[in-house]
């Protein structure tokens, strides 16, 4: 409780403030009563939270399952926010050319096609090293693996692009398991576009999961299982509703089931950029348990893969000209 002598203070205050500034109150007073009015909900209304740091999190009540209501976008830092959060710029955007060209090298290797270069850790903001290789993958397209190490933090991460452009038309994967040994160990390349859906544990997994990664289906669903526990703090632990609590770790005994060979569903890969893979092992015949669907992306798809306001032809002109 707060003591009346505070309450007496507080109430003092704002009259004396009413008194010298008339406008500024009644402005404050109008807001607060817009703010009492968001919470009955009488009306939809947009929230943002944007947090520099990345820190900050938004509960999914669907979880597992992708919340409609709910968009995270991740972005590059500006320097004027790098500054404020204390993080010291590695190098000024000034080199010349002759120096990025001695920054970039080729490693020593026997084909000569792993390149390596500088770029900033993701973790601690410091100098890093990034490797990158391009690699065929049979009946399917070229792609680039790339790894990042920092020898300052000690930080790793790797992530796989499509070495092409974005496909003429979306994608959908539809994949049925039917033996556990076999199909587990299926190369599977999931871009960082890719929706993933597990119709038997209700889990869907929005583009942007996870990022472009290169396993085998295994090793993908070992990663789902990991980031579930990592990006769902709600859903575990003494702050957990019961039922959030039971769901969460149902979908993650479920993924384990599968892993074990004790499970057989189907996996849906949902790619509007058409940049996914899983391997057809009856290559190069026909896969009896895998089906690929090509379809028309919907505006919303190129609105999101920033196909919407690209410019492929006559951009020298002044639109409206």
């Amino acid at each position: 409780r707060v003591p009346a002598v505070q309450w007496k203070q507080w109430y003092q205050r704002r009259v004396r403030g009413r008194e010298v500034q008339p406008e500024l109150a009644n402005q404050l007073d109008a807001f607060i009563q817009r703010l009492n009015t968001l919470l009955l909900v009488d009306k939809p209304f947009t929230f943002v939270l944007e947090d520099p740091t990345g820190n900050s999190f938004v509960e999914n009540p669907a979880a597992p399952s992708a919340d409609p209501q709910l968009k995270v976008e991740h972005y590059l830092r500006s320097k004027e926010e790098e500054d404020a959060l204390g993080i010291t710029a590695i190098k000024e955007n000034n080199t010349v050319e002759e120096e990025e060209e001695e920054q970039t090298a080729v490693t020593e290797n026997e084909d000569s096609s792993v390149m390596t270069f500088e770029a900033m850790c993701n973790a601690c903001g410091k100098e890093a090293r990034c490797n990158m290789k391009e690699v065929s993958i049979p009946f399917f397209k070229n792609i680039l693996l790339m790894a990042n190490i920092c020898d300052h933090c000690g930080f790793k991460d790797s992530e796989v692009k499509s070495a092409g452009g974005i496909g003429e038309r979306g994608q959908r994967i539809h994949f049925q398991m039917t033996d556990s040994e076999m199909d587990l160990q299926r190369d599977m390349l999931k871009s960082e576009t890719a929706r993933l859906e597990i119709p038997e544990l209700e889990l869907s997994m929005t583009s942007g999961s996870l990022g472009g990664r290169f396993s085998t289906v295994e090793g993908l669903l070992e990663q789902i299982k990991d980031q579930l526990s990592s990006v769902n703090p709600f859903s575990f632990g003494d702050s957990s509703k019961v039922d959030t609590a039971t769901k969460m770790s149902s979908v993650v005994q479920g993924l384990e089931d599968i892993i074990k060979g004790k499970r057989l569903v189907e996996l849906i890969l949902d790619d509007p950029a058409g940049n996914s893979y899983l391997q057809n092992v009856y290559a190069p015949d026909e896969d009896p348990h895998l089906k690929i669907t090509e379809y028309e992306r919907t505006a919303a798809d190129n609105d999101e893969l920033g196909l919407s306001h690209m410019k492929t032809e006559n951009y020298g002109e002044e639109e409206g000209s």
